[in-house]
């Protein structure tokens, strides 16, 4: 039960109330792989929704592409906000 607490406490430290104004590089790697997964799953729900004879079973798996593509598009319009375009790049540099 200790042990629980502590790791719940230990997640409670991670969560940020605003984001950072500088992406690490981390960061930015983590979100092309966000892009790049939710992007394929889109395009592999897609695919099989097109092999699928079952029209429900087509419909799901359409549902599950849309989700992916709603995702995808989330996230685009997250870094895309007018909020992150202030950043102009390098300190110093314009």
């Amino acid at each position: 039960m200790q042990q629980q607490n502590m790791n719940f406490q230990g997640q409670q430290q991670g969560i940020m109330q605003t984001p950072p104004s500088v992406v690490s590089t981390k960061d930015s790697l983590y979100l092309t792989d966000m892009l790049s997964w939710n992007l394929l799953a889109m395009k592999k729900a897609h695919f099989f929704a097109g092999q699928c004879q079952d029209q429900e079973l087509k419909m799901e798996i359409e549902k599950c592409g849309q989700m992916h593509q709603k995702h995808y598009q989330k996230i685009l319009t997250h870094l895309n906000s007018p909020q992150n375009q202030n950043y102009s790049g390098t300190p110093g540099m314009q």
